[in-house]
């Protein structure tokens, strides 16, 4: 796995193999795009997980980790949204708490055009960006001023979707 430094710390690029495993799996060059294509399915995924980032960060502690003391509010299940981009139609799913306080930074309620993710997501791990770099693209493209502690949790949930085991 290729490994770059930025501020001191190691980031995992995509794997080769990985990525020619999800192309051979969505049936070659032709499943890319498309209603079902691979960067519809990716985009979904990676916004879902991004969602799941941004409630972590909201509520102060990871899915399956104890709560804080005194900490009331829990995850309360999924919704589902269609966000409407220029690639056509994807499904997220928008994860909420029993407060209802939890309000979406990357998706926000009530929302359902979005365009541009597939490029940010794209261009974010191809050019290996920092969190301050990340930060600017959110600011620049969706006018949304987010923590460097969100986008850490974000990113790593969208890395941890991207693994898996590679077939031997």
């Amino acid at each position: 796995m290729d490994k770059q430094t930025t501020n001191g710390k190691n980031k995992t690029a995509i794997p080769k193999e990985l990525l020619d495993q999800l192309i051979a799996f969505n049936g070659g060059t032709e499943g890319l795009t498309g209603p079902e294509g691979l960067l519809q399915q990716l985009t979904g995924a990676l916004v879902s997980r991004a969602l799941d980032g941004e409630l972590e960060h909201h509520l102060g502690y990871g899915k399956g980790d104890k709560p804080p003391e005194g900490q009331d509010n829990r995850r309360n299940g999924k919704g589902t949204k269609t966000l409407r981009t220029p690639q056509g139609e994807i499904k997220v799913e928008v994860p909420r708490d029993r407060n209802g306080t939890f309000e979406p930074e990357l998706v926000p309620k009530h929302q359902r055009q979005f365009d541009g993710f597939d490029e940010k997501i794209i261009s974010m791990y191809a050019r290996g960006m920092t969190v301050r770099d990340i930060r600017a693209h959110l600011e620049e493209l969706y006018g949304v001023d987010v923590s460097p502690d969100l986008i850490s949790r974000a990113t790593e949930s969208v890395v941890d979707e991207l693994k898996v085991p590679v077939a031997q």
